[in-house]
């Protein structure tokens, strides 16, 4: 069994995040892979493992610093880790990179059969969680999306998934692409042998030009969305603090009557 887990390299949640011509900043110090495609690490690898063989492949599209998220991807058991970057692909927006992370499979899958590519639900500095479905679109592949739970068996993928009051279980043959949720598994923890070999392991780089990319599909000439204007969020207003002296009750009422909170 091979498959693609796509990743991506995302600004840490607890620093301090911005804009900068319009575009997310992104640095090595405060960037980590994207914590929901650990889920989707975690799912792959389990599949190859409940098959008794086959590859991880992980595959990222940034700039040099996407090499972050493969090595974690690496440090979790990942075999394989392809890196799409170029800055003929610097401003992409979602079309762009499912056009980027299909190409690449596509590649891949000249090389070798690929049976399944899994993402995670969402990447928490965009969370559009539209790129599955736009990848699966590009591949004419069939999309199983949000899996709370998966299952593998006769050349099919089952998933249960869940929407509001409703459990949903649907099935598609392979290939296909499969977006997991975050309640989907709990990611292993890296042992000490991977996270020494991440450290030197090798991924290969690939350029626009080797997956024969067009210069209109990619970057910001194929991006059909675009940020007008980015501004640091408004500073909170000082807490208000207010003493129960028997009548915190009528203050909390009285609070969200005023802010038109009920």
């Amino acid at each position: 069994m091979r498959i693609v887990v796509t990743v991506k390299y995302v600004p840490d949640i607890a620093s301090d995040r911005g804009f900068q011509d319009c575009r997310v900043v992104r640095t090595p110090a405060e960037g980590t892979i994207n914590e929901l495609d650990e889920n989707a690490i975690e799912a792959a690898l389990q599949l190859v493992e409940a098959a008794g063989e086959g590859e991880v492949v992980a595959v990222s599209v940034a700039g040099p610093d996407g090499a972050v998220a493969l090595r974690k991807a690496f440090q979790m058991g990942a075999h394989r880790g392809v890196l799409v970057s170029d800055d003929a692909l610097a401003g992409s927006d979602y079309f762009g990179t499912a056009a980027a992370l299909a190409a690449t499979v596509e590649r891949l899958n000249a090389d070798a059969p690929v049976d399944l590519v899994i993402t995670g639900m969402a990447a928490l500095d965009g969370l559009g969680s539209v790129v599955p479905t736009l990848l699966a679109a590009h591949l004419g592949w069939p999309a199983l999306n949000l899996a709370k739970k998966v299952a593998l068996a006769d050349g099919a993928v089952t998933i249960t998934r869940e929407a509001d009051d409703v459990t949903e279980e649907l099935s598609a043959r392979l290939p296909l692409v499969l977006s997991v949720a975050d309640t989907a598994n709990k990611p292993r923890l890296p042992n000490f042998k991977l996270i020494m070999a991440a450290r030197t392991k090798e991924y290969e780089t690939w350029s626009a030009a080797d997956l024969a990319l067009k210069p209109d599909a990619v970057g910001q000439a194929g991006a059909r969305t675009e940020t007008l204007s980015a501004a640091p969020r408004p500073p909170r207003d000082e807490v208000e603090l207010v003493t129960d002296k028997g009548e915190g009750g009528k203050a909390l009422a009285a609070f969200l009557i005023r802010n038109d909170l009920v």
